[in-house]
């Protein structure tokens, strides 16, 4: 039952505050009127919609900044990956907030969203960026209309910059060969052949265990995977969080040859590894080994900048950095060599020690990309730029040009569409040489007839 109350003005006059509560109880306003009569119909109008399953929406959450409504409303309840929810904080803190964050939601239109995306696009922000910004900004304005929070979605109808999509990097038997030849190890030597063996992704090949492999059928089952984020978005605060089931939200249960699935067996048992332990797990590197730097003769390399004293110092030596204050190449490489040569002695102690890597076993992304793959593709002198995601693509794309079915391949790499297979189709580089033959065949005809 709905009530009103008196506000009286400066000027003497009554207004009358119609008041109803909404279904969860609160005390909630349907306005303030000149008359009793028009008071009293408000706060029954708005029973009334209750009633008949019409929320009404209180025109002041719309009044919300935009910062406020991401951070306090929109960020803690909508539902999303932990790594996307690390996405999508990095991209508001530094594309979208700075932006929008002091307008109130009502007040954001259509053409503020245009001025922003071509402000982004004079900024040098690539068409990717934008329109990833843009998803965001639309899902935010989604949840806004849906709730009633606003009643327009300022991102409909506007453009974003063309994003065209590049060409699938697919690296040829040849050219794997010669990468695996420059793999440090055995280990990571079976890690990378696995990933071009099943053609899991990166977060499902360092999350398979031994109890993902029965031997005797040679089935492997893709049941989970692993994300790296940032401790403060994993639910305990950890590096390493483990999904359970993979990207595509379904298991997939595929056959793999016979050589590939004795070489992880055997190393399962050098390893005594039981059924639950991962099959390629990470190694804290040993302590830096620091190499004395080449310093070429000081006196073939000049004189610093004029130092507050007026005063030059020979490039290479300890005196140009110390107090000649100097930071090239040279003579930080001086003072580096001094350092070292201390150390060995026991005169000076290094200022910390080594960083440790937060891992639970789980091999990090970035230091097999940096300390494995790419010395290896650097010294394999591929002329391809070849990430180890793209053994995926490769996988895909031999088995369609080896003869394999698109619905085995399209099962086997867990897509939701067999569109998405069909992209392997002839993207080796020789793929189009039946093509060619064809054509200077029928081009060719009348010098042969």
């Amino acid at each position: 039952m709905g009530w009103l109350y008196e506000r009286p003005r400066v000027d003497g006059t009554i207004r009358y505050v119609a008041m109803y509560r909404d279904l969860r109880g609160r005390k909630r306003s349907a306005g303030t009127y000149a008359s009793e009569k028009l008071a009293n119909q408000a706060w029954q109008d708005a029973e009334s919609n209750l009633r008949s399953g019409r929320r009404v929406g209180d025109p002041r959450r719309g009044r919300m900044k935009f910062k406020d409504y991401v951070q306090s409303v929109w960020l803690p309840h909508h539902e999303m990956e932990a790594t996307t929810r690390q996405k999508y904080t990095y991209a508001l803190n530094k594309h979208i907030i700075k932006e929008f964050g002091s307008m109130r939601m009502v007040d954001v239109m259509p053409e503020d969203v245009r001025a922003w995306v071509t402000r982004m696009k004079g900024e040098g922000v690539s068409a990717v960026t934008i329109k990833s910004n843009m998803v965001i900004l639309s899902a935010i304005f989604t949840t806004a209309l849906n709730d009633q929070v606003t009643f327009l979605h300022p991102c409909k109808g506007v453009k974003t910059p063309p994003a065209p999509s590049k060409p699938l990097t697919i690296i040829s038997p040849e050219q794997f060969s010669t990468l695996y030849d420059e793999l440090p190890d055995a280990d990571t030597q079976l890690l990378v052949e696995t990933a071009i063996e099943t053609g899991a992704r990166w977060g499902e090949l360092t999350e398979l265990r031994v109890k993902d492999l029965d031997t005797r059928s040679r089935i492997l089952t893709i049941s989970r995977a692993v994300v790296e984020v940032n401790p403060k978005f994993h639910p305990e605060g950890e590096r390493f969080l483990v999904k359970p089931y993979p990207k595509d939200k379904e298991w997939r249960r595929f056959k793999l040859t016979a050589q590939i699935v004795d070489k992880l067996s055997a190393h399962a048992e050098s390893e005594s590894l039981g059924r639950d332990d991962l099959f390629f797990t990470w190694r804290q590197d040993p302590s830096p080994k620091r190499k004395l730097r080449v310093v070429p003769d000081p006196e073939a390399l000049g004189f610093t900048e004029p130092n507050e004293a007026g005063r030059r110092y020979k490039h290479g030596t300890l005196t140009a950095y110390t107090t000649g204050k100097c930071r090239c190449d040279h003579c930080r490489a001086a003072f580096a060599n001094y350092r070292s040569t201390r150390r060995k002695g026991g005169k000076d102690q290094p200022r910390r020690q080594p960083r440790l890597r937060d891992t639970d076993g789980h091999i990090p992304a970035d230091w097999f990309r940096n300390k494995v793959w790419k010395p290896a593709i650097k010294a394999a002198s591929l002329d391809i730029a070849v990430r180890i995601h793209d053994l995926r693509h490769a996988h895909a794309s031999w088995l369609l040009s080896g003869g394999a079915d698109l619905q085995v391949v399209k099962e086997r790499l867990g897509h939701g569409s067999i569109k998405t297979t069909e992209r392997y189709l002839h993207t080796l580089d020789d793929a189009d040489e039946t093509a060619l033959d064809a054509f200077t065949k029928i081009r060719n005809r009348k010098k042969t007839s």
